[in-house]
């Protein structure tokens, strides 16, 4: 997969077993993981088998996560993208937007930046017809990006036993 998006300050380009170490970095801080079933990575092996997915959801839809680096640093921040969502709600599959970074690096506006990006991409480049979003209720902040970057709030679920608020954006709604 050829992917390279450019911010002002971002590149989001595809993730590669390279980034193992940045991965388990992020993925094995609890704060990072607060949000997502409190279940912090043990192993390097458990991050690797994460980027093996993604590396199959590029082959089999043509399209994952994407690894965000700082243009400058080239240091990387964390992951952001929309990947084809199969199980979190068991009624539909859908195209997801989703972010997540290493905690030194939050409140910059990053996931802002480049989850705006990835909407420019899927609606832009993919042609998608719908891109949607998922936060825990409780997520104060993965809630106010999705909103802020457009997508409308539509409706709650639950999964693994949380509340999570739901957003979509249609391609016909969206305002680049």
């Amino acid at each position: 997969m050829k992917i390279l998006i450019e911010t002002e300050r971002l590149i989001l380009r595809p993730v590669t077993l390279d980034d193992t170490q940045d991965f388990f970095e992020m993925d094995s801080n609890p704060n990072v993981h607060k949000y997502l079933g409190n279940n912090p990575v043990k192993s390097i092996d458990q991050s690797k088998a994460w980027i093996e997915d993604i590396l199959d959801q590029y082959e089999t839809f043509g399209l994952g996560r994407l690894a965000v680096v700082n243009k400058t640093t080239n240091e990387f921040l964390g992951w952001s993208g929309i990947k084809y969502e199969r199980q979190v709600r068991a009624e539909f599959n859908y195209y997801d937007l989703g972010y997540r970074f290493k905690e030194q690096h939050w409140g910059n506006g990053y996931a802002t930046e480049a989850a705006i990006a990835s909407l420019k991409f899927g609606f832009e480049d993919l042609k998608l017809d719908e891109i949607c979003g998922a936060a825990e209720d409780d997520h104060f902040v993965s809630n106010l990006i999705l909103k802020k970057i457009g997508l409308q709030p539509s409706g709650t679920f639950t999964y693994d036993g949380c509340l999570c608020n739901w957003y979509s954006l249609k391609r016909d709604q969206w305002i680049p």
